[in-house]
């Protein structure tokens, strides 16, 4: 698994708090890493309005494989590409690397729903456009 695998970087500063008392980043925390990652490219390349938009998109699924340890103040870079895109839903591939060693990779399945009734309804046509560079 390298980062040139997938479309879209960016760089995920450690914190003290994702430490846990065995002195590295805590499991749950990578969740929180792969929606940043998630939602800095919906929000910057796809337009989403995450307070007043029509449109949000809510996790349906997620998974991950650990690998390697990571702790406080390690640098990392979390790595995103788009493994398959439907009519309301999208499935992304992420993975967290320290330097080139993948620490971490999982899936991500968003579900695009309307705000008001959380019913599924299809990708905005800006998001879809962002996502599709993704594959």
């Amino acid at each position: 698994m390298n980062k040139s695998d997938y479309r879209f970087t960016m760089p995920i500063p450690t914190r003290w708090i994702d430490n846990d008392v065995y002195g590295h980043v805590n499991n749950v925390v990578y969740y929180a890493y792969f929606d940043t990652i998630i939602n800095r490219w919906l929000i910057d390349e796809g337009g989403l309005d995450i307070a007043k938009g029509d449109v949000i998109g809510v996790c349906a699924e997620s998974q991950c494989t650990y690998l390697h340890s990571a702790t406080f103040p390690d640098e990392l870079v979390g790595a995103l590409r788009v493994a398959k895109i439907g009519n309301s839903s999208v499935t992304y591939e992420i993975a967290i690397f320290l330097g080139e060693t993948c620490c971490a990779h999982g899936r991500f399945v968003h579900v695009f729903v309307a705000r008001d009734t959380r019913k599924p309804t299809p990708i905005p046509p800006r998001i879809r456009a962002a996502l599709e560079r993704l594959k």
